[in-house]
């Protein structure tokens, strides 16, 4: 057995395997020539005990049953009925973050981090970090989920670690830089993670289809259309390959707001149906209410605003039945755009405070938030309201400015020249216009 996979790490405080052995010799009443008994010199229980000695697996086995224990409690502190019990908190954990139920994933990471204490396998200890960091992720708690990944990657670059282990604390690291819209940094971690993955023999297609899929949501939010296309094909394939349908329906859902940005609105209506046939046979009704939101969105593409609203309003019901406000915050903001679109100035005004409000300054959902602040700012101007709107015009464009999007900052000074516009100042206005058209150009 690699040294990495029963050493506890140093400074833990948690006992050694040779304190294991010498508490549990005394609790038997035998001196080490004795719990030796012939098959081994008193000098060599004295070493392990010392921790000068590392035991072979046969040893610890041997040992183990003279001082009427397991070996797993030698080697981790955690008895082998202890072990499986704490197997299958974590195997239900993992379920739950699979399964899209993050607030649940988290308490049941902590609760069995709990119970493991800090004697517990290397390999273990990981896959609690790694679970624990992802669910912290989804729910927006990145800098927690910062702390427990360098944890990880201290653990990872350990013996008895694998180039797939490292990957995958890699590719987290990279969804957080992804959260935080540093998308260079993402890109650059999301290439290192693949290097990792394709160096090893160990199968990992999901991985390797997570990659993928959070890669091509990098290339979206640089407008890199074809890049996405691409990386999301190779997604779903992977997807495929393993038979995965949850990961296939996400690969499927993001094809479709590819397809979507791409003017495909065909195209994107069967991605996100069989996407939403997949999640509905999963019993997955948070995806589900995802997909309606997003085929309200190809609905109001397409003129049909009466649908749009109609499939909005289903989502918001769901979200809130299952208590996802962010969820709910993005209806809102979609119900807000509809309705400015429509001229219902009060209505748009109203879900756009909603959608700031259930959004609640998540620093990962900046865009959402600056597309919230910028339909109120329309709606403000379009009232008459210009000093408020153009509060909330410019809180719009500093919200992009964070998140990193020229493109959305552009959508914000056409709001400002069209605020001038009002205001009767035609020069300001014309150069609002101008530094929006070449923000976009630069997109293109």
């Amino acid at each position: 057995m690699a040294e990495a996979d029963w050493e506890q790490p140093e400074g833990s405080g948690a006992p050694t395997v040779g304190e294991r052995v010498r508490s549990l010799r005394r609790s038997a009443g035998l001196s080490q020539a004795e719990l030796a008994d012939g098959r081994f010199s008193k000098e060599y229980v004295s070493q392990i005990e010392r921790g000068k000695t590392r035991p072979t697996d046969e040893t610890l086995e041997w040992l183990a049953d003279r001082l009427a224990t397991d070996r797993e409690f030698l080697e981790y502190g955690v008895s082998r009925a202890d072990a499986e019990r704490l197997e299958i908190a974590v195997h239900d954990a993992e379920l739950l973050n699979e399964s899209g139920r993050y607030e649940e994933a988290l308490h049941a990471f902590r609760r069995a981090r709990d119970q493991a204490g800090p004697a517990v396998a290397p390999s273990f200890s990981l896959r609690l970090r790694l679970g624990e960091a992802w669910a912290d992720i989804r729910t927006g708690e990145l800098e927690l989920a910062m702390m427990l990944l360098e944890e990880a990657a201290a653990l990872a670059v350990g013996a008895g670690f694998t180039d797939v282990d490292r990957a995958a604390v890699v590719f987290q690291v990279g969804v957080v830089r992804y959260s935080e819209s540093k998308i260079g940094e993402a890109l650059v971690l999301f290439e290192q993670s693949l290097v990792l993955v394709q160096g090893s023999d160990l199968a990992s297609d999901r991985l390797r289809s997570d990659v993928f899929h959070w890669r091509a949501r990098c290339h979206r939010r640089n407008r890199d259309w074809v890049a996405a296309g691409e990386d999301i094909e190779r997604a779903l394939e992977l997807a495929e390959a393993c038979a995965d349908d949850r990961r296939a329906a996400d690969a499927l859902f993001q094809a479709s707001l590819v397809a979507q940005r791409q003017g495909r609105w065909v195209l994107a209506r069967t991605y996100a149906e069989r996407s939403r046939q997949l999640f509905d046979a999963l019993g997955d009704r948070a995806t589900v209410a995802r997909l309606l939101n997003n085929l309200a969105g190809l609905s109001h593409l397409r003129g049909d605003d009466d649908r749009a609203i109609e499939l909005l309003e289903e989502a918001f019901g769901m979200f809130v039945e299952l208590g996802l406000a962010v969820d709910a915050g993005y209806v809102c903001s979609s119900l807000a755009a509809i309705r400015l679109d429509r001229g219902e100035l009060t209505a748009a005004e109203e879900n756009a405070r909603k959608a700031l409000d259930l959004l609640n300054g998540r620093v990962d959902h900046l865009q959402e938030i600056g597309m919230a602040q910028l339909i109120l700012g329309r709606a403000r101007a379009r009232d008459g309201e210009l000093d408020d709107a153009e509060e909330w015009i410019a809180a719009a464009d500093d919200t992009f400015q964070q998140a990193k999007s020229m493109g959305h900052r552009s959508f914000a000074w056409l709001a400002k020249g069209d605020v001038e516009t009002l205001r009767g100042s035609d020069a300001a206005a014309a150069g609002y216009y101008r530094r929006a058209a070449r923000a976009l150009q630069e997109e293109t």
